[in-house]
């Protein structure tokens, strides 16, 4: 064989493939599904923001990736004597916290594909907007679920009467007593079966904020109707106990360098990109939300009881 023809057909079949290739993602490509991510991140920052100004949440924590989140179980103030000799050194009081448990903050990621099928059968728009939506209400779900958690901790008060009303009213007065400095806006947690045996002949007027309902009783209680807390209790705290905490998803590097889409409170990251070996449209998600009471001493559980006693008016 011509070593000079055997030579040029191994070269040939080495040869480095040409560039750009056929299915590379340009600019335009995806530039086209910013606009999704930026109408679910403003959505979701949105809902955030309602649902804190709602609860009365006043305390916003910017907070890196790893950090530690001490919860508290009370204070306890040593105070020095203050009557101090004209010039004389004035002795130091102590503040100490208890810290009962902590959280360390992390970043969640998800990550959903919808298929070409889906897109060929519902329509780009209508396919991925589905898909999205359903992935951004377990996310909320999950935030939620962080802070039900901690709440239904609490501990536990008797009962002054029977019924939600006076769960509501012992409630009221723990929380009051707890905070007895603070001029403190309580807020309960209560399931919907509670409050629908107990509204049944009722006129309520329900709200509706970050996927929960809610409604103001009267003693002025926020009460947050949810199914992720358990029957049969209500639970509660004052809203200046209760801290969001998150690691801004937009701002940081990691947000730049995975071009993720956020909105100003930069409390949830998101992304759209084609993957084309599996013919789908995929949607990253990365969020860090943290809700909870820096105090669980002033998280009070209370159980409704048995209907059928007079309940207290307030």
């Amino acid at each position: 064989m011509n070593t000079k023809l055997a030579l040029k057909l191994n070269i040939q079949h080495f040869a480095t493939p040409s560039y750009p290739e056929q299915n590379l993602q340009t600019t335009v490509t995806l530039d086209k599904f910013k606009e999704k991510s930026i109408d679910f991140t403003a959505r979701f920052g949105a809902d955030m923001i309602n649902f804190k100004d709602v609860i009365g949440i006043t305390r916003l924590l910017p907070v890196t990736e790893g950090m530690t989140i001490d919860l508290y179980g009370g204070l306890e103030v040593a105070l020095a004597d203050g009557k101090v000799p004209e010039g004389e050194l004035i002795p130091l009081s102590t503040v100490t916290p208890t810290v009962e448990d902590s959280k360390k903050m992390e970043l969640n990621k998800w990550r959903k594909a919808t298929t070409g099928e889906a897109i060929q059968k519902y329509g780009l728009s209508q396919a991925i907007n589905m898909t999205d939506s359903a992935m951004i209400r377990e996310v909320q779900k999950n935030v939620r679920a962080e802070l039900f958690g901690f709440v239904q901790g609490g501990q536990t008060e008797d009962n002054l009467a029977s019924g939600l009303q006076g769960a509501l009213a012992t409630a009221w007065g723990a929380v009051q007593t707890v905070f007895e400095d603070d001029a403190v806006k309580t807020v309960v947690f209560a399931h919907p079966t509670d409050v629908a045996r107990a509204n049944a002949n009722k006129q309520i007027s329900l709200e509706t904020a970050f996927g929960l309902n809610y409604y103001t009783d009267l003693t002025g209680t926020l009460v947050i109707v949810t199914p992720q807390v358990t029957a049969g209790s209500i639970y509660a705290t004052a809203a200046d106990n209760l801290v969001l905490a998150y690691i801004p998803a937009g701002t940081s590097e990691l947000g730049q360098s995975f071009d993720l889409t956020s909105d100003t409170t930069g409390f949830i990251g998101m992304t759209h990109f084609l993957h084309h070996e599996t013919l789908t449209h995929q949607t990253l998600v990365v969020s860090g939300v943290l809700m909870f009471p820096e105090r669980l001493d002033g998280v009070i559980k209370v159980e409704i009881g048995t209907e059928g006693a007079a309940e207290p008016t307030l």
